[in-house]
């Protein structure tokens, strides 16, 4: 079963993939385009061109995970721009990609701020 973790990294393609892609294709998107390591275990979200679908993709150490989620009605409104930016991929949480599962605004959460260890000041 596929668990997303606060722990994970979190990557959303700022450009519309070809869905007719499978788990190869987007593994080649991940090298070439977004220039990361699909094998590291992050989890990279894509959208379709018409905003209608998106696909997860993750390796678990045994192999990848493809989930793809088509909306009955309506589209993905949020969806990070490239604008004035080189970022081909924009990071979130794991609680702001519940949220854009749920065709929600991942922007508009308000979650508490990641937690960080505390440690003596040098």
């Amino acid at each position: 079963m596929l668990q997303i973790t606060p722990q994970m990294k979190i990557l959303v393609a700022v450009e519309p993939a070809d869905f007719r892609k499978g788990i190869d294709g987007l593994v080649r998107v991940c090298k070439d385009s977004l220039q990361q390591d699909p094998f590291a275990g992050a989890v990279f979200v894509f959208r379709n061109r018409r905003g209608t679908a998106i696909k997860a993709l993750v390796y678990d150490g045994q192999g990848f995970w493809l989930c793809h989620k088509r909306l009955s009605k309506g589209r993905f409104r949020w969806w990070p721009s490239a604008a004035g930016q080189d970022a081909k991929a924009k990071a979130l949480a794991a609680h702001q990609l519940s949220v854009l599962f749920s065709a929600g605004d991942p922007d508009r959460t308000a979650a508490a701020p990641d937690w960080r260890p505390v440690g003596p000041r040098g």
